[in-house]
């Protein structure tokens, strides 16, 4: 019988290093095929730029592709002005600027911009991209995002339709959260539980066990560097038991994130408890080599200048988000997060 799982476990590594190896083939064969694209744009871009083709040019040029190659997709007419919008989009100078500024690049660096980024993600992702963000800034985050979290074709889609850019913006720009240990960018505001079909009267019950039960999309929604350890999470301090909403750990912050729900607006009380739960989660189940515990309240909305003052205070790593249940239309956002824009130029 030993002898048997010894073999089973061979086996299974065996098709580890199968799988890895296709793994690494099909990146090589997307890698290719969107320098392959990138390479055709430039060149129907400066032929059009140049004067030297037109749109019948570009027609002809597909017709001609499809005659020698006719097994190929996507080198239609409408394929082939993608691949130039597509070159021209990440050479554009609003991109390189914005990669300049991001990530403090020069202008030499730029090829790395194909090599480094570009080719990480499938061309469907790309063409989501190109059709759904407008600005450069916008472009590099959903980027940086894909290939930091992994993400498929389908999670990308679903945090562009999410509109995770314009949520993050108005975190990182947002009186909820003012502690210094807290790296902003990692959390969002509103954040967004259209997949749990919840009743509009829902109690914080339901809302915690339809997290649960859809753990994997409330994690892409988080993001994915959270862990899941549990939910009504034990914490015994004294004589009594407390039971925590849910427990994460956080891979990247190194650190217990704590997410407690409420069902109403933001009370200056909520604090309280959770600054208590973070302490007991920081003295009993904390390990040595780990940062502080932080806590995410997640309310049905909060005043902004409630949560500042009640936040002014506060020495335990927290952050103040409202959820919704429903999709929150892009624009409102854009919106949201153009009105804080001009609150912050009128204060400058």
């Amino acid at each position: 019988m030993r002898g048997k799982i010894k073999y089973q476990e061979a086996f299974h590594d065996v098709i580890s290093l199968i799988e890895e190896s296709r793994k690494r083939a099909y990146q090589k064969v997307n890698e290719e095929l969107v320098l392959l694209y990138f390479n055709i744009g430039r060149m129907v871009s400066e032929k059009v730029e140049a004067g030297s083709w037109g749109d019948g040019s570009v027609n002809e040029l597909a017709t001609f592709i499809n005659n020698r190659f006719p097994e190929l997709r996507g080198f239609n007419r409408r394929g082939l002005y993608r691949m130039k919008q597509f070159y021209e989009t990440y050479t554009s100078d609003e991109f390189v600027a914005a990669w300049m500024t991001h990530l403090n690049r020069k202008p030499d660096d730029m090829p790395e911009i194909v090599t480094t980024l570009l080719t990480q993600l499938q061309w469907s992702s790309h063409l989501h991209l190109l059709s759904k963000t407008k600005t450069a800034s916008e472009k590099l985050f959903y980027i940086e995002l894909a290939i930091a979290e992994n993400l498929t074709v389908r999670e990308l889609e679903r945090q562009l339709n999410t509109a995770v850019y314009e949520r993050t913006l108005l975190v990182n720009r947002n009186v909820s959260v003012t502690h210094k240990n807290i790296p902003s960018h990692l959390f969002r505001d509103p954040y967004i539980f259209e997949f749990l079909s919840l009743p509009k009267d829902h109690s914080e019950k339901d809302l915690e066990s339809a997290l649960v039960q859809n753990l994997k999309d409330f994690i892409l929604e988080v993001g994915k560097g959270f862990a899941y350890m549990g939910n009504q999470y034990r914490i015994q301090v004294g004589n009594k038991d407390y039971y925590t909403d849910l427990l994460f750990f956080h891979r990247d912050l190194q650190c217990l994130v704590l997410f407690e729900l409420k069902i109403q607006e933001f009370e200056p009380e909520f604090l309280g408890k959770l600054n208590f739960y973070l302490e007991a989660l920081d003295r009993d189940v904390k390990r040595a080599a780990e940062k502080p515990s932080v806590g995410i309240l997640l309310c049905k909305g909060k005043d902004h200048e409630v949560v500042e003052y009640a936040m002014a205070r506060n020495i335990s790593p927290a952050v103040v988000a409202d959820y919704e249940t429903r999709l929150i239309p892009k624009k409102v956002l854009e919106e949201k997060l153009h009105q804080l824009n001009n609150l912050i130029k009128k204060d400058l």
